[in-house]
């Protein structure tokens, strides 16, 4: 499991050295962001991808839910009444809960794609006004030693938050 720290950083330099600093400690590449004004932030930096700028992610998972349960309530609806003298089988509501889950997670997924992500509307105006947003997933018994090494090296960057932990697949 993976717990997602949030700094906010002075500028691009600063994390530059910060990225620097998060390879040498064995932090994967992959697990590091960082969200700049638009066009601020060079190639050379990872950035926030589709998934962490909006809210596909959630709206996807509210959908599958919701979906699965829409799903199985209308199979169990066709295999309580029978329509047109019509047996539906038992498996048909776990399908119709299979089917509603896909559909509905495509379509609140679509949905969530024109929401910007919730969590990062909060350091929006830091971020237009020259801050740099840093966002590393860190295994959860190296959290305090991560953030024990920031603390002591860059005394002047901000601890912005820190997420409940995240699911160990990517």
């Amino acid at each position: 499991m993976r717990r997602r720290l949030y700094y906010l950083l002075p500028d691009i330099p600063a994390a530059r050295a910060m990225l620097d600093e998060l390879l040498l400690a064995r932090i994967e590449e992959r697990r590091i962001h960082f969200m700049a004004r638009e066009g601020a932030l060079p190639d050379d930096l990872p950035g926030c991808g589709f998934a962490l700028k909006t809210d596909f992610v959630h709206g996807a998972q509210l959908g599958i839910v919701m979906g699965a349960i829409v799903g199985f309530l209308v199979g169990f609806a066709l295999a309580l009444t029978e329509p047109y003298g019509l047996e539906v089988p038992t498996g048909t509501m776990l399908l119709m809960a299979l089917g509603g889950a896909l559909f509905g997670a495509w379509a609140s997924g679509m949905n969530g794609c024109a929401i910007p992500n919730k969590k990062l509307e909060q350091y929006t105006d830091r971020v237009q006004q020259g801050q740099v947003l840093m966002m590393v997933d860190v295994p959860v018994r190296r959290v305090r030693e991560i953030e024990d090494m920031i603390a002591q090296r860059h005394p002047n960057f901000s601890f912005a938050g820190e997420e409940p932990p995240l699911l160990a697949f990517p």
